[in-house]
């Protein structure tokens, strides 16, 4: 199945659920999804920042073995063999390193860490908590770390009820542009 047609019955599958537990959110995860790209849209991001925004979450339909809500669940990885090859590292980093952005962000923002939703923090003490100074200086030299604190920030925004965002098929169109290896054509084998 081509990427694009699988991550769109990801979304189909389990885009309406709700995060549960202390890691509940007030919105759908494809609600969250969609926030996060038409933010970054609206900030004129990139093409592919906005492709990274809509996914920055999909390794959470990624099947796990633990579903706990007091182990890290490492969403941020999960998704990567389904999206590396089609994906480059402007779409890839960003969602790599977004939960990183969110440490870096406690440790650097004396304000950040007040404007995290409760499951964010949850989720942060799994993750390892603020950086350490050298973790810092490791996160500044990323090629991508600007990007991952900008996605993290529309992250942490795209948590608003009844909010009107342009619907999946208009980001997967996205998703067909940015993508770096072609689709292949009917029929084909991959």
């Amino acid at each position: 199945m081509d990427v694009i047609d699988r991550i769109e019955a990801l979304f189909a599958a389990h885009g309406q659920q709700h995060y549960e537990g202390r890691r509940a959110e007030s919105v759908s995860a494809l609600a969250h999804a969609l926030q996060c790209a038409q933010l970054a849209e609206l900030a004129h991001a990139p093409a592919p920042m906005v492709a990274a925004a809509l996914l920055h979450d999909l390794g959470h339909f990624v099947a796990r073995s633990n579903e706990d809500d007091a182990v890290d669940d490492d969403h941020e990885h999960r998704a990567f063999s389904l999206l590396s090859l089609d994906f480059g590292r402007a779409v890839l980093d960003p969602i790599r390193l977004h939960v990183q952005a969110k440490r870096y962000l406690v440790a650097t923002d004396a304000r950040y860490a007040g404007q995290l939703s409760p499951a964010s923090v949850h989720s942060l003490r799994l993750q390892g908590g603020p950086m350490a100074e050298e973790e810092q200086r490791w996160f500044e030299s990323l090629p991508y770390a600007e990007d991952a604190v900008a996605l993290r920030r529309w992250d942490d925004l795209a948590k608003q009820p009844a909010q009107r965002t342009p619907p999946l098929a208009y980001y997967l169109a996205l998703l067909q542009e940015v993508r770096t290896r072609p689709a292949l054509p009917a029929g084909s084998l991959a």
